[in-house]
């Protein structure tokens, strides 16, 4: 299995397998929105799309980066979501790195969506898959995000050896610039920010399933999958 890790704008076409990556925070939140109970995540290209899809079907949770502002329900925070009960729910997301890798790589024939909480159960989905080319879309800072980069990094790695240590990849994206940027937004007072969500977004394989993402009729929908059992 070859390994290739790009930025949103380095996707000239879109590869065969991607592997998009937000840790901070939107794939963080996509697994805590579906712990919380979430049917599927439908990945919107705009804020006013998501107005727009929630406007149409009331039920629905639209979710954004950010402060809160009318129309939205929620905002882009592993912390806050952690509190919801969506059980049953469809949740609209837009971010502004997550989602749009996600979209960018939309024609794919397999999408994963991934962050720490989800990484080995992506590795195995990728192991099983027996994919021969994966690329990891890095949706951070033009594909530089550190944080992005560390979580990639160990999934391949964990792709190879399931017995790869997380602690080294971890503590890289703690040292990120988007932790830093949390930390400093939370000690200024910005809305959106939980105080647990870097440490959330640092927390390893605390979900069993990946995050995949695939075309339903017009709109792009994450939806969670159980990866094979390991060994298995």
């Amino acid at each position: 299995m070859s390994f290739r890790f790009a930025g949103i704008p380095d996707l000239a076409e879109a590869p065969s397998v991607a592997v998009v990556v937000d840790v901070m925070r939107a794939f963080t939140v996509a697994a805590w929105a579906f712990a919380r109970g979430a049917e599927k995540i439908v990945l919107a290209e705009t804020l006013n799309a998501a107005l727009e899809l929630t406007r149409g079907n009331p039920d629905w949770v639209a979710l954004k980066d950010g402060a809160p502002v009318p129309g939205f329900d929620a905002v882009n925070s592993p912390g806050l979501v952690r509190d919801m009960d969506l059980t049953g729910r469809t949740v609209v997301q837009k971010t502004t790195a997550g989602t749009v890798g996600a979209l960018a790589v939309g024609d794919a024939s397999l999408v994963l969506c991934a962050s720490f909480v989800v990484a080995d159960a992506t590795a195995r989905l990728l192991r099983a898959e027996r994919c021969e080319d994966v690329t990891f879309v890095i949706t951070g800072e033009d594909g530089n995000a550190d944080e992005d980069l560390a979580c990639a990094h160990y999934v391949a790695r964990r792709i190879g050896d399931v017995r790869a240590e997380a602690a080294e990849f971890v503590s890289r994206a703690g040292r990120s610039r988007a932790a830093a940027d949390l930390t400093d937004g939370l000690r200024r007072g910005y809305q959106g920010i939980h105080p647990d969500d870097v440490a959330l977004c640092l927390e390893v394989d605390a979900f069993p399933f990946a995050l995949r993402a695939s075309r339903e009729d017009s709109l792009m929908v994450v939806r969670p999958v159980m990866p094979p059992a390991p060994g298995s």
